[in-house]
């Protein structure tokens, strides 16, 4: 057998027996970073799977949305304003919409409301979300009341629920008839909430919002990217709280692995100073240890990985839902579908096996004479 292959032979079984004789510290360190890797993949695959989700939702938003202001405040516009926005030449379609928000004292919590523009449910049926009719324990066939903008209660009677694919952004959302919503906001006739635009060219969409707001210089056009950008800034936001509450778990196993390698035990010392009496170099000293640091980061990083992506994509993030789906009373209860995002791995790889490897392997005192 040639002699570098015996000598690596050695170093693996020597580093295999160390390891396995201090056990019980080992385990130690290899629980404490795999919960590092999970909690820190955790917020990284959530983050980018809801912004993943947002985007794929957004695909089917309007490419343009106009809305009045008044004061710097949203305010009703009047439906003529679609008729000169189809004067535009590029624009195929411009129709007003209907939706506002509603507080329900019941719930503690605030719906939206919406007219579909196609298939609207008729008279006062409604079709809710699926947190809707958790919080209110509301079901098909059952009547619920809201309270007018008169004072009075309106009946509605439940028609169905929404999809639970689509509860990212439905869960508090109500779909109720137009002559339902005029009711029960006084909502002035030849008003509308915003006007959906379409266009035929999407390269021309920022051309013909500029256009837009020349025409109607008290609208504000909102382009489906804008809508998009939001929502990435929203979930880095919050995604960026809870990275950095882990960040200072990971300093403080940064510094404990640090420590480790650098206060190094009487048994470890005995190791070494029996290893360099029977010929072995200071290379060899260092190639076991790590080994060492590669083998509990390995162990460490690919269970942690493993843990963080069922989780969030199979028990849909329980530990960080709540910071990273927002305030609302009615949280979304949806699961995510599966996403990785190999940049991701790569960042969290260098986050946490890189600074113990690199404290393992030259430790601040240097490497053992």
């Amino acid at each position: 057998m040639p002699h570098w292959i015996e000598k690596y032979r050695n170093i693996l079984d020597f580093t295999l027996s160390s390891l396995m004789r201090r056990k019980g510290k080992n385990f130690s360190l290899f629980v404490v970073y795999t919960l590092v890797v999970f909690l820190l993949g955790s917020a990284l695959f959530l983050t980018q799977a809801m912004k993943r989700e947002a985007s794929l939702i957004l695909k089917n938003a309007p490419e343009m949305v106009v809305q009045r202001l008044l004061a710097g405040r949203y305010e009703p516009i009047p439906a003529v304003y679609a008729e000169k926005i189809r004067e535009i030449r590029g624009v195929i379609s411009a129709g007003p919409r209907l939706w506002g928000y509603y507080y329900d004292p019941a719930a503690g919590a605030n719906y939206t409301l919406l007219v579909p523009r196609e298939e609207a449910p008729s008279g006062d049926k409604i079709v809710i979300g699926g947190g809707i009719s958790r919080s209110r324990m509301i079901y098909g066939g059952d009547i619920v009341s809201f309270r007018g903008s008169d004072g009075i209660n309106r009946n509605f009677t439940v028609a169905g629920e929404l999809s639970h694919e689509s509860e990212l952004v439905s869960a508090d959302l109500i779909l109720m008839s137009e002559a339902g919503f005029r009711d029960l906001f006084g909502f002035p006739a030849g008003q509308a909430t915003d006007i959906v635009v379409s266009v035929r060219n999407p390269k021309e969409l920022l051309t013909i919002a500029k256009k837009v707001a020349e025409i109607l210089p008290d609208t504000r056009p909102i382009l489906r990217d804008e809508m998009a950008r939001t929502y990435d800034s929203v979930f880095d936001w919050r995604g960026g709280i809870v990275i950095v509450l882990v960040l200072m778990t990971l300093l403080a196993f940064v510094i404990l692995a640090w420590e480790k390698a650098s206060g190094l035990s009487a048994d470890e010392k005995r190791e070494i100073g029996i290893l360099k009496a029977v010929g072995w170099e200071t290379a060899d000293v260092i190639a076991v240890k790590a080994c060492e640091g590669i083998v509990v980061s390995f162990l460490s990083f690919s269970t942690g990985l493993l843990a963080a992506y069922a989780h969030v994509f199979f028990f849909s993030a329980m530990l960080f839902a709540p910071a990273l789906k927002g305030w609302s009373v009615l949280y979304p209860d949806f699961r995510i579908t599966p996403f990785i995002d190999p940049y991701q791995v790569a960042v969290l790889f260098f986050l946490t096996v890189v600074p113990y490897t690199a404290a393992t392997v030259v430790p601040p005192g240097g490497p053992p004479s």
